[in-house]
């Protein structure tokens, strides 16, 4: 690595690390007057309060670290061009590409870290966190009894649990409803299961007082009825897509479950003939959302290596703007592929894709001033 680079990079990093600490402390100060009553009233002490923001703050980087890169970049190519060291940079031959491969290659490792950061680390600590409010706070919480839970197992198969004991991962009252396949209006056969429990051993559920009712074409009722059978057991079921982890990750929120554990889930979803459109959009978006550091900074070294654009503060204010501009935009091209309007994957990268155009826009008018 060449002087420059490291003079170069030298500055980048203190000052994104400084933007991380200035906003991670906005975002702690802001939550913290907002909850202080909540934790006062709990009786918490300083000990666990601290606990929660140690578990608040990996959440809060995966968010503004683009708003940290955009930062960086704003005020290095600013401090080169205070001290006129852009100009020395140019009258050597050294063009806005050049001075911006350190940059680029450090927001490449950021980019590469965050993808697994935000897959896999983040989601862990917004489990902990989802605990201690659910334990301390009385927020989110999941109770032990989850009533009323409608599943779609497939397009033709519908499971309806009038009660789910997460402690015993034991369903009560539990109707499994399997429609014709060519109509999935008229109703071949009925499970009314008195009580289902998970077998953990063989992963399997094992009914319990079972009435099997088959319906013909001709209106005729046929019944069966098994004190105790296995799903395996029954030709009609063979196997149910459902298990108790997924019970409880339908109660979840999806920050809380890990990249992989996610894709999972949306599987079992689709499998079962469920609408995933959301949960696809949201997938996507964690592994998208990484790559905004890249745009941040192209898009606040484009901007900032104008002269004529304005001082410091300007580039400051417009840099602020530009975050909510792309976070907004975010939010509403998601509603859009929630509703299945927009393909969960180009949802996902629109941001991306169009905030990175218009900042090689600016990239190539720049170069022609």
């Amino acid at each position: 690595m060449k002087l420059i680079d490291k003079y170069i990079l030298k500055h980048f990093i203190q000052n994104f690390f400084f933007g991380l600490f200035c906003f991670i402390l906005i975002f702690i100060l802001v939550d913290l007057f907002e909850n202080l009553d909540k934790f006062i009233d709990k009786s918490l002490s300083i000990t666990s309060v601290i606990q929660y923001y140690i578990y608040f703050i990996p959440d809060i980087v995966k968010l503004i670290s683009p708003v940290g890169m955009l930062l960086a970049s704003l005020f290095t190519i600013s401090r080169f061009i205070n001290f006129s060291e852009l100009t020395a940079m140019k009258s050597a031959g050294i063009g806005i590409v050049r001075y911006l491969v350190p940059i680029m290659t450090f927001g490449i490792i950021v980019t590469g870290f965050s993808i697994y950061f935000d897959g896999w680390i983040v989601p862990k600590t917004n489990q902990l966190k989802y605990n201690f409010e659910r334990n301390y706070l009385g927020k989110n919480s999941i109770p032990n009894i989850i009533q009323n839970i409608y599943l779609e197992d497939k397009s033709n198969r519908n499971i309806v649990i009038n009660s789910y004991d997460k402690k015993l991962q034991r369903c009560f009252n539990v109707s499994i409803q399997i429609f014709n396949t060519d109509t999935l209006t008229k109703l071949d056969k009925r499970f009314d299961i008195r009580e289902m429990d998970w077998d953990s051993s063989k992963s399997e559920w094992k009914l319990l007082n079972v009435y099997k009712r088959s319906f013909s074409n001709l209106a005729d009722e046929k019944i069966n009825y098994y004190a105790e059978i296995f799903v395996s057991q029954l030709d009609d079921l063979k196997k149910i897509n459902i298990d108790p982890q997924q019970i409880i990750n339908k109660q979840l929120k999806p920050e809380e479950l890990v990249l992989s554990d996610f894709r999972e889930f949306i599987d079992r979803l689709e499998i079962s003939g469920q609408e995933v459109a959301k949960e696809e959009v949201d997938y996507y978006s964690i592994i998208s959302f990484p790559f905004a550091n890249l745009v941040t900074i192209i898009f606040g070294v484009s901007i900032s290596s104008n002269r004529r654009k304005g001082g410091a503060a300007l580039h400051f204010g417009v840099s602020i703007i530009v975050s909510f501009l792309y976070l907004g935009f975010v939010k509403i091209s998601q509603v859009f592929g929630d509703n299945g309007d927009l393909n969960p994957i180009i949802t996902a990268w629109l941001a991306n894709v169009i905030f990175l155009a218009i900042s090689l826009l600016n990239f190539y008018r720049l170069n022609r001033t």
